[in-house]
């Protein structure tokens, strides 16, 4: 007989001849561990980014004084290290502090279980930028899908299952499915033109809104890169109507920069006001050795030294 065939497979483990029920319950349970920082790792494609700004200066001081009440929430990973599902600013307050180990909560998690769990765990900000919106909306749709495909009913309850990855965002974000697919959409833009929609929540110029930004995230990179130029030297942004022009020519074959420029041209309420001089008059007042590259660097430091003048011919009138 074949001595693979001659084993007996036993319906229960070694150990639980030499542990008790109660060791091995409590080996599953989680626990609170100091983990060197030097180990623990960011959340692969973290949506949500770590500011130094007042806020984290407020935490960071509050940990100086209190310590890390709440533990981090982190996940083994194979290579012994871990990887933090929540609490990365808590870390950052921990490093800025010079601590060297911070308490974790160890947890078994699936990539889609962490991914979702991630999310969630910080939605409950007070700012979030659209960009974060955007591709934190992206990660956890792209995990419930996932688990529809797997059939995997052990995270997300069953009579969520029969509702659309969507639906279930956006109840649980307070949005509506469409507000939510106008955010995943703009995972689309190139990051010059995705650092505009977040202006506008910054109060920052140039600013695009959120649904301009939709409709120019159909364009193509190349074509993305082209409008991103010209918003720089329109200094403003297209409008809704202007977006849907934008749009509409990219999927005839039509946009070039040309197009792009004519369109950007138009006035609109975004639209910085732009000093406009006369070339001509221009250029009896310049040195005929200026090129038209470097008019306005030239501008600038004439200026620049008038007004150092008028300052001295001010302190010798006095």
């Amino acid at each position: 007989m074949d001595e693979r065939e001659s084993k007996i497979k036993m319906p229960f483990k070694i150990d639980d001849f030499f542990t008790t029920q109660e060791e091995r319950d409590d080996m599953k349970k989680e626990k609170v561990e100091e983990i060197d920082i030097s180990l623990l790792d960011q959340f692969p494609n973290h949506p949500f980014k770590v500011l130094e700004n007042e806020d984290l200066k407020k935490l960071t001081e509050s940990v100086k004084d209190n310590g890390i009440l709440e533990p981090i929430i982190v996940r083994k990973k194979d290579n012994d290290r871990y990887e933090i599902i929540s609490g990365h600013r808590r870390k950052k307050a921990c490093e800025l502090n010079g601590f060297t180990k911070i308490p974790c909560l160890i947890r078994d998690m699936s990539d889609d279980e962490a991914i979702i769990y991630m999310v969630d765990s910080n939605m409950h900000r007070e700012q979030i930028l659209p960009s974060e919106k955007a591709y934190a909306y992206k990660l956890k749709l792209d995990a419930l899908k996932h688990q529809g495909k797997r059939n995997d009913l052990t995270y997300v309850p069953v009579a969520q299952k029969l509702r659309t990855s969507r639906e279930i965002i956006g109840e649980e974000a307070g949005e509506s499915q469409d507000q939510i697919r106008r955010y995943v959409r703009l995972t689309e833009l190139i990051p010059a033109l995705l650092q505009y929609v977040d202006n506008a929540f910054l109060g920052e110029k140039p600013e695009m809104a959120l649904r301009p930004a939709v409709e120019i995230s159909y364009l193509n990179k190349d074509e993305q890169q082209m409008l991103a130029g010209s918003i720089e030297f329109y200094s403003c942004t297209p409008s809704h109507a202007q977006s849907i022009r934008l749009r509409k020519l990219s999927e005839e074959g039509k946009l070039d920069s040309d197009s792009i420029d004519e369109i950007m041209e138009e006035e609109k309420p975004n639209q910085i006001p732009k000093l406009k001089l006369n070339e001509s008059k221009l250029r009896e007042v310049l040195p005929s050795s200026i090129t038209n590259d470097r008019i306005e660097e030239f501008i600038l430091k004439a200026i620049k030294h008038y007004r150092t003048f008028l300052k001295e011919k001010d302190r010798g009138d006095r």
